[in-house]
């Protein structure tokens, strides 16, 4: 197959992938791969396969076209290709939840000299990064990578990647409980999608709608979180985007279960989980199995709640999730106190304010936990989150923190 019939076919490919015939393009694509020697369309092909098995979410596969990707990329010896391909290796391993490799893939793509591509990519690659942290908890590194890729968007009016880092932090203010922005970001991520976003994949709705959703449940707001989820399931369905129907299953089941129905929040969980672990999302599934705990401590089950916090704590230390681990922590703390077992009460208060000190969830002017409960919070510009109230309390311009850290010892 010559450049020019190698070029048309995956055209083609990209036709029926767009008109929602994903397994045709798939067959189209492999078709180029097995018979084109033309370099640079395999690796083009290889990328259209890379983002085809990441929506499908075959994470697996997706991964073993990267790596096929990065020898073609030195095949080539274009630093620009070479760019490309490890971004793709960093985001397979980010989906896989192998958080350590997907910022070691992204540190290798910083490190490249100067590329054509390093403007248009590096945005990306500080989103993949920054989503690496926030999967290993690591609150401050997060916020610098999103807020580095937001830079990146601006600078080249990249309203796709906007929308997209906006999502990410929407998730971010989740976990570190304030809500209202855990609210604004995907809201805006919505605006992007209604103001730029005409040609657009349908997949940035849905994932800015589920983030919005995600908000409204924390928020309390449970009818506008079932209709802004119910919108983003309906397109997930229809493009059958695995991880997204996942992530729709989990949050309707924690809707259910916000409104006391865990006879409708069970199934919902059970389905989620099924998905998760057939794509391979080990911190879903935690949050799935979280989400059941909370299910049985609510029906005094508390044997079974233990059985699955227990399963939860092993994948959470498998994938390096501080928070995951703080929250299954604090959710034991409260079982093995109404059942009066002291020993194993302690052990629990222990490793939870361990926790604490590792995801350095804390504020560093009033000293209380940061994400026990919902509270505007505000980053400085070195990254570091305060509560709101305690800055403009203080009056703070330099960071605490950053004037702890750089004492001497001598000094101190």
């Amino acid at each position: 197959m010559g450049q020019d019939q190698a070029k048309q076919q995956i055209e083609k490919g990209l036709q029926l992938y767009r008109s929602n015939q994903t397994e045709k393009a798939l067959q189209v694509w492999m078709k180029v791969l097995e018979k084109s020697a033309d370099l640079v369309g395999r690796f083009r092909v290889l990328g259209c396969l890379v983002t085809a098995h990441s929506e499908m979410g075959r994470y697996k596969e997706m991964l073993k076209f990267a790596v096929v990707q990065i020898d073609t990329a030195r095949e080539l010896e274009d630093a620009d290709f070479l760019l490309e391909s490890y971004l793709n290796l960093a985001r397979s391993n980010e989906k896989l939840c192998e958080f350590h490799k997907t910022i070691s893939y992204c540190k290798t793509c910083l490190g490249l000299p100067g590329t054509r591509a390093g403007a248009q990519l590096g945005g990306q690659v500080s989103l993949s990064m920054g989503n690496a942290f926030l999967g290993l908890s690591l609150f401050q590194k997060a916020l610098e990578s999103f807020e580095k890729a937001l830079r990146y968007a601006h600078n080249n009016d990249d309203a796709m990647l906007e929308c997209r880092v906006c999502c990410s932090l929407g998730s971010f203010y989740a976990q570190v409980k304030d809500y209202e922005k855990a609210l604004f970001f995907p809201c805006k991520a919505a605006e992007l999608v209604n103001d730029y976003g005409k040609g657009w994949s349908l997949k940035y709705r849905a994932m800015s709608q589920y983030h919005m959703a995600v908000a409204y449940r924390l928020l309390g707001h449970l009818g506008s979180a079932m209709e802004c989820c119910e919108e983003s399931m309906k397109i997930a369905l229809q493009h059958g985007d695995r991880p997204l129907q996942a992530l729709c299953l989990l949050c309707f089941a924690d809707i259910h279960r916000s409104r006391g129905d865990l006879e409708t929040a069970f199934p919902r969980y059970d389905s989620a989980m099924s998905i998760m672990t057939e794509i391979g999302n080990r911190l879903g599934q935690v949050q799935v199995l979280l989400g059941v705990a909370k299910c049985w401590v609510a029906r005094k089950a508390l044997d079974k709640a233990l059985d699955a916090i227990e399963k939860a704590q092993d994948l959470a230390e498998e994938v390096g999730n501080k928070l995951s681990q703080l929250k299954l922590h604090c959710l034991s703390e409260g079982i093995y106190r109404s059942k009066g077992l002291q020993r194993e009460l302690r052990a629990q208060v222990v490793r939870f304010h361990e926790c604490v000190e590792e995801t350095e969830l804390y504020c560093g002017l009033c000293g209380e936990s940061i994400g026990e409960r919902n509270s505007r919070l505000q980053a400085l510009p070195c990254s570091h989150i305060f509560h709101l109230r305690c800055l403009q309390n203080n009056g703070t311009r330099s960071c605490p923190n950053c004037c702890r850290s750089s004492m001497k010892p001598g000094f101190v």
